[in-house]
């Protein structure tokens, strides 16, 4: 008997049941779907924002760039997420106070309707992407277990993220959250020292990496390291799923508090990732990079520490998947259906609760499809998170921190930087293998600038009273 793919199994029956119990108990109306009725306790608002921050982005993703790159550029990588966390901070409880579903509704009080439209868009480009990557990270834990073929394994998951999204709503999402950032800790905290052992120590693993992972960069330059590290800073910075979810909290102490919990779990998650996949690289030599992790925790960890990491690393990508197809039906059901319906009579909160549902299928299969078109989870996720990044992170910050910011510099930015990442990444082929951020965040942050100082007289401010839908 296979006893991962057993315990893979009955977890995810465990994530299933828990939605089928919110989607019966808790889900009312859509505020409950999308927000949890915003009223989730700290615990759980801590452990769906490490749990949605993590994903197969840490697990699949950012081992793969460790396994190829090593652990010190590993560290200049991964930090983003980090830094980018301690200025959240200072902005959870401002975002928690405007009650608001989704990123586009906060910037339409201080830029309009069309800015809320062409916002909307670009984050439902960037999120279709995110969710396609946890498919297919998915996929790649289905093939070591099961020896299920990546294509089928990739079908498998995105069935069941549709199913959880579409039953419990942020309820199930968090509260799974919460059971899996819990798990995945442990098994990584007790992994690291029969890792260690298992390569004979810091001193055997020291001697034993090849030289181009011992170095301080990976043997990447400087503007390839920049190409990793901003995407990761940017979207947690400006990211949709962390905004809702400090929306879902009960007060604006507990989501300003909740970041603080965030950071050092994000810290320690990050830090436990560089060892353990360090370790892959000296034992598992030949194997693919993105599955790294996955392939440490099957082969070169005693079976309970493995299936604890198992388990945890398929929930994470399970519910990080199901946390950005939730956030994109957001966008579509309060973004784009509010724009196209104008001054009609608003949606009942049925329809609301229908519609958020039926578009969490149409997106899910979306981003299958658009899984097939990229080469590796690493791939995916450096065009998503730059996507996101460059078109939606200047706006949102020029949104709440900026008063010079107008409505013309905030469309610019965003559709500059939208159409810069796509240009260089599916045109141009990134040029000298760099990343399409360090072509389209200076081009978006420069035009928001810009364009905003030369509107400055042009525009009159909404106001942060405008009413929002």
């Amino acid at each position: 008997m296979n006893i991962y793919l057993v315990a893979v199994i009955l977890y995810l029956l465990i994530m299933a049941g828990i939605g089928i119990f919110f989607a019966r108990t808790s889900v009312k109306n859509n505020d409950d779907f999308m927000v949890a009725g915003r009223r989730l306790p700290l615990f759980v608002v801590i452990g769906t924002l490490l749990a949605t921050f993590v994903g197969s982005g840490t697990v699949v993703g950012g081992a793969s760039f460790i396994y190829q790159y090593g652990p010190f550029a590993a560290i200049f990588n991964l930090s983003g997420g980090f830094i980018g966390a301690i200025i959240l901070y200072f902005i959870a409880e401002k975002v928690r106070m405007s009650e608001t579903y989704t990123v586009p509704q906060l910037m339409e009080k201080r830029f309009g309707r069309t800015t809320r439209l062409i916002a909307s868009l670009f984050i439902l480009l960037a999120y279709v992407g995110i969710t396609a990557y946890q498919f297919t990270g998915g996929a790649y834990v289905l093939q070591l277990t099961t020896g299920i073929p990546l294509e089928i394994g990739a079908i498998i998951m995105c069935f069941l993220v549709i199913f959880l999204t579409m039953s419990g709503g942020l309820f199930s999402v968090a509260y799974s959250d919460a059971l899996s950032a819990v798990l995945i800790l442990i098994g990584f905290i007790i992994g690291v020292p029969f890792a260690f052992n298992a390569v004979g120590g810091l001193e055997g693993l020291t001697l034993s990496l090849p030289e181009n992972t011992k170095s301080w960069n990976g043997g990447l330059s400087i503007p390839q390291l920049l190409g990793f590290f901003l995407p990761l800073f940017l979207l947690v910075l400006g990211d949709q799923n962390m905004y809702q979810r400090f929306s879902a909290a009960k007060d604006g102490k507990v989501a300003k508090n909740s970041v603080i919990g965030f950071i050092f779990g994000n810290l320690i998650v990050i830090t436990l990732t560089i060892l353990l996949a360090t370790t892959a690289i000296v034992l598992f030599p030949n194997i693919e990079a993105d599955a790294a992790i996955l392939t440490l925790a099957i082969e070169g960890l005693p079976i309970i520490i493995g299936v604890l990491i198992l388990c945890a690393a398929v929930a994470f990508l399970i519910t990080t998947a199901t946390s950005y197809l939730l956030s994109a039906s957001g966008n579509i059901v309060y973004d784009l259906f509010y724009y196209i319906r104008g001054d009609r009579e608003p949606l009942s909160e049925k329809q609301m609760l229908w519609y958020s549902r039926a578009t969490v299928l149409i997106l899910g299969l979306f981003a299958y499809v658009l899984g097939q078109f990229f080469p590796s989870v690493l791939a995916i996720q450096m065009y998503s998170y730059t996507m996101y990044g460059a078109a939606i992170t200047p706006a949102i910050l020029a949104a709440l921190l900026w008063k010079k910011a107008t409505k013309a510099g905030v469309l610019t930015s965003i559709l500059i930087g939208g159409s810069a990442t796509m240009f260089w990444e599916l045109v141009l082929n990134r040029p000298m293998d760099w990343n399409s951020v360090l072509f389209a965040l200076p081009l978006s942050v420069l035009s928001l600038i810009t364009i905003s100082l030369l509107t400055q007289k042009k525009e009159q401010p909404l106001g942060e009273n405008a009413e929002v839908q």
